[in-house]
């Protein structure tokens, strides 16, 4: 993320020019920041997992939005817009620019932003009570790293590595293939 300068917005005006922004912005407590671009494998990896889950919860009660819908954790006043997000709640359908009630979250890993996805944003996105896997995945090699909510709020790890053939999300019953999700991505780039 890039800082803007800092003028203190609400949650409403941040919305209203996000709305017509040509660049996507990134809202923590009043205050913008522009987003960075993304590399080929970042992309590619994006679209795969989120073609993925979309064919896996066709004609279900979820969704899968993608890079351009915003989650909201109202509690921090925040929006951030993940890289691939999946939601089952019908309270979702309440607003069309962001959602406040994932299960899943995914971010597809780049140097620029991977301590900020690790750290504070994580952080963060365990405001959401409704989310149950926070997943990141590795850009430079066949890596997922899993964080799921257990019942007494404690976030578990679980490692998928390229010895695997496939992964699991538990929030929604998915199961995939390591080579599906890294199908046409060049690790040499």
């Amino acid at each position: 993320m890039v800082a803007s300068p800092q003028i203190y917005i609400s949650p409403e005006k941040y919305l209203e020019l996000e709305e017509n922004s040509p660049i996507k912005h990134e809202y923590i407590d009043g205050y913008i920041y522009a987003m960075a671009g993304a590399l080929d494998s970042h992309v590619t990896i994006a679209l795969n997992i989120a073609t993925l889950l979309r064919n896996h919860v066709r004609g279900s009660a979820c969704r899968v939005y993608i890079a351009d819908m915003k989650a909201r954790i109202e509690s921090l006043n925040r929006f951030y817009y993940p890289d691939v997000m999946v939601t089952c709640d019908r309270r979702n359908q309440e607003t069309s620019g962001y959602k406040k009630f994932p299960c899943l979250i995914i971010e597809v890993l780049s140097d620029s932003t991977q301590g900020f996805d690790r750290g504070d944003k994580f952080t963060d996105y365990q405001k959401l009570d409704t989310l149950q896997e926070y997943i990141l995945i590795n850009t430079k090699k066949q890596r997922i790293e899993c964080f799921r909510r257990q019942n007494d709020g404690q976030w578990l790890l679980q490692y998928y590595t390229e010895e695997q053939t496939s992964f699991h999300f538990h929030s929604i019953n998915f199961e995939g293939k390591m080579s599906q999700l890294y199908e046409d991505v060049n690790f040499d780039l």
